[in-house]
């Protein structure tokens, strides 16, 4: 569980620092008017408008991966596996029932955990 929390914390620091960069790419809403007179953004990898479409969509993917890490690792934080005492569970409960037991009114009848109890004598 704990390799699992480990990967999931990468996966989501790996996300926020791309989600960063992207974000610090990307152009503003003034930049679109400089690319129609000729600033050379449309000579680029993805054309006049492909870089925006293309890194826009990045940044979106990237976000749902850290929306649904972080899902995951609330998920992950807040399970709380039942401990078990396997065989000595039995065990830790039958001194405190014989002290009850010990404590109980004299009309109530007495249930002994003892082995051999219930044989006749």
């Amino acid at each position: 569980m704990l390799y699992l929390k480990t990967l999931i914390i990468v996966v989501q620091l790996m996300s926020a620092l791309g989600v960063i960069g992207l974000v610090l790419l990307q152009h503003g809403k003034g930049a679109d008017m400089g690319a129609a007179f000729g600033s050379g953004a449309s000579g680029s990898l993805f054309g006049a408008t492909g870089s925006a479409n293309f890194l826009s969509r990045t940044t979106a993917v990237l976000a749902a991966v850290f929306f649904i890490s972080t899902l995951a690792l609330t998920y992950l934080g807040s399970y709380k596996p039942q401990t078990s005492a396997g065989v000595l569970a039995g065990a830790a409960t039958a001194p405190a029932s014989a002290a009850v037991a010990g404590s109980a009114p004299a009309s109530a009848p007495v249930v002994s955990s003892a082995p051999g109890a219930d044989v006749p004598k």
